[in-house]
């Protein structure tokens, strides 16, 4: 089942349960879904695509949340947090730290990096591999930490 099927599911379940804040995110992804495909480029979405969208969501909102507890604003803050919550059930497992630091160590030796020019290599290739599994923050602090 597509990732727009199971919102649209869910999005009926949430109403049913009048569970304002799943819908509030569960909206928020299917809003992005649709923009996407009616943006003109006649681009297909395929699953890739939908988990990218879902990760740029996820990744706004903690941009925002960011901001909102620097000004001391627990009241919009706590929105972001239980929004993030329900779009992190949408994205794939994500990697823990020692599965992460394995993995880029093998893609540094693959492309023989050996230092912080190289980390143009290292990143393109790590980005492909983890799409979706890792946060592209987190991949790049610990690329930095290997080469560097």
């Amino acid at each position: 089942m597509s990732l727009e099927l199971r919102i649209n599911d869910d999005i009926k379940t949430a109403m049913k349960a009048k569970d304002a804040v799943s819908l509030r995110g569960l909206r928020a992804i299917k809003s992005a879904i649709l923009l996407a495909k009616t943006d003109g480029s006649g681009k297909e979405l395929d699953d890739a695509g939908e988990i990218k969208i879902v990760q740029k969501l996820v990744k706004q909102r903690k941009d925002s949340l960011d901001i909102f507890e620097k000004q001391d604003r627990e009241d919009l803050a706590v929105k972001e947090r239980e929004e993030i919550e329900v779009l992190n059930k949408y994205l794939p497992k994500q990697m823990d730290a020692a599965e992460l630091e394995n993995l880029i160590k093998g893609i540094i030796e693959k492309t023989g990096a050996s230092s912080m020019k190289d980390m143009g290599k290292v990143m393109g290739m790590a980005s492909q591999q983890l799409a979706g599994k890792a946060d592209g923050k987190t991949i790049s602090g610990l690329v930095r930490a290997l080469l560097g």
